[in-house]
């Protein structure tokens, strides 16, 4: 018998409780803000309800994608999560299955980030299903997040095609109270049909196959099932209206309310953001003069209606970057309705400059690098580690796995230049590097370049959530699974000097980048690479197994503010008035790492604390 109760749950663990419920069997992800919680939702919820479904952390967001694709293959329902970069990485397997379509079904969820909060873009994945030709529903809120759960399996398996599902940051962090309900079994035997003409499709089934996915689209913008929701106004502006869709929609919502406009003007909410419904739009361009399109981040509505008459993004009427805020919709309000402007005052800066915690293994690595290297090259990636550039240690971070191609690529310039090269040093961290890394570092000893690579290990994907890596050999459920090593893989990729030490040493850490730099110089000189191997000290387990000392800093201070400004920890403290430093016993772990910054020898570790 089915039970019902109300939770009060984040977005994404509404949507991991929708796959659950909805017969989802295989959900594969890669960790990423504001995803992340998707498939630790999925593995909770099937553990408490006694749903069996395989669950894994992939290395990366193609492998994800891949392995549910030949899931749904198989006729079995399939997800996949990831944020809205990680589309990127999963893009050649996606728009591939846009044409060759699905038979269990599948959604890929695409956690948009406006803004952004978090991310190298605040790019739209609406207009990659557009590109790829995949319906895109975009929710409002965790409760209908959950909904298109339901909605997009059943799209999906009605057309055999894969089916988006784009929440934002708003919806996957925000709570609700949502219905759960006992998962129905579903009858959902493995049953892979051999049909190469579809699943191999060479380019003489492509123009047939893409022709069918044209007429699914057409199909399922005819759907009146999909036809935006009319909130009427009283026709006292009976030729304007109002389309929006997601977070905005909820926005607009509340904010015609507060304007004291709510239920005077027709405003409709765009569930199925792309294909968008046919017979809304004929109704749109004949029944309305002024039409305001709001979405987020960019025209992808509004591009639909094709009528240069709509005010949106492309018109300039709504920023064209940018989270719309609430206090970014009134001020459109109030130019659209011919409402009196309200003059905002500029909202307060809050918060200070990220660091990293104190005590974290990656501040030693960086400040060693820094200061045996002071003029290197510093290409570093995606992950807290990017906060190295707080030390000058990181001059570049574009996109997961793209600091050892940068690194071979700053190498060739200079040498093709006939100039001496700088030492090059490459940070990258354990998840990224199983991630996207292993291609560039096989490249770049192939192609000769001399650089040093440093992979800062600390044993977990820390940014996201603390994840496992592969090198930890734990599952998404918990279980246990073959552990896969950095150092096996690093010597697989050809790279003959390899080191693994703890950068706590401070004085082994930068001897061994010294060494790698006079084997990068040398006749036989490759790419050296170092592991830089200290446990995430957010760890517990690992921060107790660590020694703690007692830290105070002596008299014998100078005030040269060398610990502030060279190591940046948190637990240093500077008192103007008295002109030295001082340690916040409070957030000191007692690592005596900082012991090595000070030039006057003022800092002292004495012995482990009790």
């Amino acid at each position: 018998m089915d039970k019902t109760e109300q939770r009060i749950l984040m977005g994404n663990e509404a949507i991991g409780r929708g796959l659950v419920e909805e017969g989802c069997t295989l959900a594969a992800a890669y960790p990423g803000t504001p995803a992340s919680e998707i498939l630790s939702s999925v593995v909770a919820f099937s553990k408490e309800t006694g749903t069996a479904l395989h669950a894994e952390w992939s290395v990366n967001e193609k492998v994800a994608c891949e392995t549910a694709l030949a899931n749904s293959m198989a006729g079995r329902r399939s997800a996949v999560a990831m944020k809205q970069v990680g589309l990127n990485v999963a893009a050649d397997p996606f728009t591939r299955a846009a044409y060759l379509g699905v038979k269990g079904g599948f959604i890929l969820i695409a956690a948009d980030d406006p803004g952004p909060q978090s991310s190298q873009t605040e790019q739209d994945s609406r207009l990659f299903g557009l590109f790829a030709k995949a319906p895109v529903f975009d929710p409002s809120s965790p409760r209908e997040a959950r909904e298109m759960v339901t909605e997009a399996f059943a799209l999906s398996e009605k057309y055999e095609i894969p089916v988006i599902l784009r929440p934002t940051t708003r919806v996957c962090h925000a709570r609700q109270n949502v219905s759960c309900h006992t998962p129905s079994p579903r009858q959902q035997k493995a049953n892979f049909e051999k049909n190469p003409g579809r699943w191999v499709a060479t380019p003489q089934f492509l123009t047939g196959l893409h022709r069918l996915l044209n007429e699914k689209l057409d199909r399922i913008a005819g759907e009146p099932a999909f036809a935006p929701m009319l909130f009427a106004g009283d026709r006292s502006r009976p030729r304007t209206c109002i389309v929006a869709s997601g977070v905005s929609f909820a926005h607009a919502r509340e904010l015609l309310d507060n304007l004291g406009t709510e239920g005077k003007i027709d405003l409709y909410q765009v569930r199925l953001a792309y294909p968008l419904h046919q017979p809304f739009i004929e109704e749109i361009r004949g029944r309305y003069e002024k039409v305001l399109v709001l979405e987020e981040t960019d025209s992808v509505i509004e591009m639909q209606f094709a009528d240069g008459g709509i005010s949106g993004r492309n018109s300039g009427d709504v920023p064209r970057q940018g989270e719309l805020t609430p206090d970014v919709i009134e001020e459109i309000f109030r130019k659209f309705l011919g409402l009196p402007a309200v003059s905002l005052a500029p909202a307060a800066k809050k918060g200070i400059r990220p660091s990293l915690c104190a005590g974290c293994g990656h501040r030693a690595a960086f400040y060693a690098i820094r200061e045996t290297f002071p003029a290197g090259i510093f290409p570093s990636d995606i992950g807290c580690y990017t906060l190295g550039m707080n030390f000058g240690a990181v001059d570049t971070c574009h996109c997961m796995g793209a600091c050892i191609s940068q690194g071979a690529g700053f190498y060739h310039a200079y040498a093709a230049a006939g100039a001496d090269f700088p030492t090059i040093v490459v940070t990258i961290g354990d998840s990224t590097f199983f991630h996207a890394g292993i291609p560039g570092l096989i490249n770049a000893v192939i192609q000769g370049a001399r650089f040093i690579v440093v992979i800062l290990d600390n044993a977990t994907t820390a940014m996201t959530g603390h994840q496992p890596t592969p090198q930890i050999g734990i599952r998404a459920d918990g279980s246990a699974g073959r552990k896969v090593f950095i150092s096996d893989l690093v010597r697989a990729c050809g790279v003959r000097h390899l080191r693994e030490i703890d950068p706590y040493d401070v004085e082994a850490f930068t001897a061994a980048l010294k060494e790698a730099d006079g084997f990068i110089r040398s006749p036989e000189g490759n790419i050296a690479v170092l592991i830089a191997g200290h446990p995430c000290i957010v760890n517990r387990a690992a921060r107790r197994a660590q020694a703690v000392f007692a830290m105070s800093i002596m008299d014998d201070c100078i005030g040269c503010r060398a610990c502030i400004e060279k190591f940046e920890c948190p637990a240093i403290l500077f008192d103007t008035e008295e002109n030295r430093a001082g340690i916040d016993q409070d957030r000191c772990i007692g690592c005596g790492v900082c012991v090595h910054v000070c030039p006057a020898g003022a800092i002292r570790a004495e012995g482990e604390k009790p």
